[in-house]
Order: structure tokens, then C-alpha cells, then sequence
């Protein structure tokens, strides 16, 4: 579904609390990852979470608006209907205490790399069409300057003691990024960008290290290793 932004989130051992919680569930396959996702279903990314409140310790939403403009709950068999009669198949949506992600818990891209990227396959500049936990603003080296950050480690906030990832890998995309993510329209031209620009990864993943809350303008410090707190090297983000 549609990605929602916050103001401040707690990351936790299984990354931001409430990311990725909620996953609708393929019946009658047997494929190893029966998740629905939006490479197969365009039309998902329209599906906005709303309502969200404290529940087992997480935010987590309540209701579900549709691409038509009905609020559904969402644990609910109206959503499950909803959403099955668009894909043509039988899907129920599931809780995973845990969330459900492709690689990595944590994922961070560059605003200058989506930008660029934007620019380069011709459509508008907007961060939510790369689904990142966190985008960063600012700092040194352009787009793709992530790439040189893996095997270092990202502090949040002000403290050496914040709440730290440590970058695993690059990002490699998929066709998920082609969608655009008000209409669901895909445009082909940007995966081909990120293929021809930097080998088809945009953005890295991480794994956390350290837990805390981080939030909107915390300024981000590189630590030039997997090990807590080391030489740091301040990078202007926020």
C-alpha cells in the first residue's frame, strides 16, 4: 500500500515500529512469497493506511482508504474483497508482528539521487515513488553518494549514543519505482535510468545496531565503521 510519512518514528531491532506490519496474503498458492505486492498489483500503492493508533506497543492504522474513496477497516472482509475483485484473485490481509520487507529492514536513499533519477527518467522529482524508511537532505557527494557508505555507520541526533544503522548493500531496485505512486501509472523509463546510471541501485539498505527515536532535521553522522563510536565524519543532513 501507499507509504505514509511521520514526523518522528522509534527504530527498533526489526526497523521503524509499525513499518511494513501489515501484508495481503496470495490464498490458494504455492509460491514461496505469497505476499501481494504492487509489481503485481499496480493499483495497491493507491490503498492509503489512515487512522493510525497505539497498538502492541506500535502505530498501526485502523482503516484503509481506497482508490474510490471508501475508508474500510482494515482488518476487515470488506477490504479483503475490495482488494481481491481488483486483482482477480482471493487475498486476505495479514499482522506480522515483525513486518515483511524484501531484503532489509532499514532502507535510506539520498534526496540528490532521487532527484536525479526523477530527472533522468522523465517524470516529476517525488520521494515516495523509491519507498525509503529515510530520506536524507543535503550533505556531500551528489546522487549516489550512499553507494560509498556501505560498511560505515549512519548516528541520528545530536548524541554519539543515538540510534544507529549500519549500511549493509546497495539498493537494488525493481519495477516498483516505475509506478507513479498518485496514479499508479507506470513509466518504464525510470528503472532504465537507475540501470544505466548506477547499475540498477538507488539507495542502500541497513540493519539496526543501535535503537532510539529518530526524527525530521536530526542531523545524520557517518562513522567510518561497523564498530560504535569510532572516527566520525559529520555529514550536514537533515
Amino acid at each position: 500500500m501507499a507509504g505514509t510519512s511521520v514526523e518522528s518514528a522509534f527504530l527498533d531491532w526489526h526497523g521503524l515500529l509499525g513499518d511494513r506490519r501489515f501484508a495481503f496474503r496470495r490464498l490458494n498458492t504455492n509460491s514461496g512469497s505469497p505476499w501481494l505486492t504492487a509489481s503485481r498489483l499496480p493499483q495497491l500503492i493507491l490503498y492509503r493506511p489512515c487512522g493510525f493508533k497505539q497498538s502492541l506497543g506500535e502505530p498501526q492504522p485502523t482503516h484503509v482508504l481506497t482508490p474510490s474513496g471508501e475508508y474500510l477497516e482494515l482488518l476487515s472482509e470488506k477490504l479483503n474483497r475490495e482488494v481481491s475483485d481488483r486483482f482477480g484473485r482471493r487475498v486476505e490481509m495479514m499482522h506480522l508482528r515483525n513486518g515483511i520487507f524484501d531484503d532489509s529492514t532499514v532502507s535510506v536513499i539520498n534526496s540528490a539521487t532521487v532527484a536525479h533519477v526523477c530527472r533522468e527518467g522523465g517524470v516529476g522529482i517525488d520521494k515516495r515513488r523509491f519507498r525509503a524508511n529515510i530520506v536524507l537532505d543535503g550533505g556531500e557527494g551528489g546522487a549516489f553518494a550512499e553507494d560509498s557508505w556501505v560498511g560505515s555507520t549512519l548516528v541520528f541526533g545530536e548524541e554519539e549514543s543515538g540510534p544507529a544503522v549500519y549500511v549493509t548493500k546497495r539498493n537494488g531496485r525493481c519495477i516498483i519505482i516505475n509506478l507513479d505512486p498518485e496514479t499508479g501509472e507506470q513509466t518504464p523509463r525510470v528503472m532504465n535510468a537507475v540501470v544505466q546510471l548506477n547499475d540498477n541501485n538507488a539507495g542502500i539498505y541497513g540493519t539496526v545496531v543501535r535503537t532510539g527515536r529518530i526524527q525530521i532535521h536530526d542531523p545524520v553522522t557517518l562513522v567510518q565503521s561497523a564498530r560504535l563510536p569510532q572516527t566520525a565524519h559529520s555529514l550536514p543532513f537533515g
